[in-house]
């Protein structure tokens, strides 16, 4: 008697769809990145200010008062944010360079604290989940 076999194979579209959801969340991550990174920067170059008037080099200039955004002055604060992708681009983080920053985000113990990276992020974050639920739909 003779005998018949057969082997069905059938290409796993495991792989395919691993690298195109990949390649979406890797989107996802730096866009999210770039908005909390890009407000930040525009919270300290025009955002109001309230804090004391004062004169340096025969100008008058205003500080922020406590709890708003440092005001820029030479630009060094705005210029060191910069977005920081981990080595697989699936993961971001939005740091600023300055020696001050820290001082500045919370504030030591002469000087309240003039946040400009957390409410980046909080003011994104409907935004950031917005993002993240159009991926997870997409798929």
């Amino acid at each position: 008697m003779a005998s018949i076999k057969t082997k069905v194979i059938r290409k796993s579209r495991t792989q395919s769809v691993k690298t195109q959801y990949e390649a979406s969340a890797r989107q996802i991550v730096g866009a999210a990145g770039n908005l909390v990174r890009n407000t930040a920067v525009d919270s300290i170059n025009q955002g109001g200010r309230s804090g004391v008037t004062y004169e340096r080099g025969g100008k008058t200039a205003q500080r922020s008062a406590a709890g708003e955004p440092p005001k820029t002055d030479q630009g060094i604060l705005a210029g060191s944010i910069r977005l920081k992708l981990d080595a697989n681009n699936l993961g971001a983080s939005v740091e600023s360079g300055a020696k001050y920053s820290e001082a500045l985000e919370f504030g030591t113990s002469k000087m309240a604290a003039r946040p400009f990276l957390q409410p980046a992020l909080e003011a994104n974050r409907s935004k950031i989940r917005a993002l993240e639920a159009k991926l997870f739909k997409a798929k």
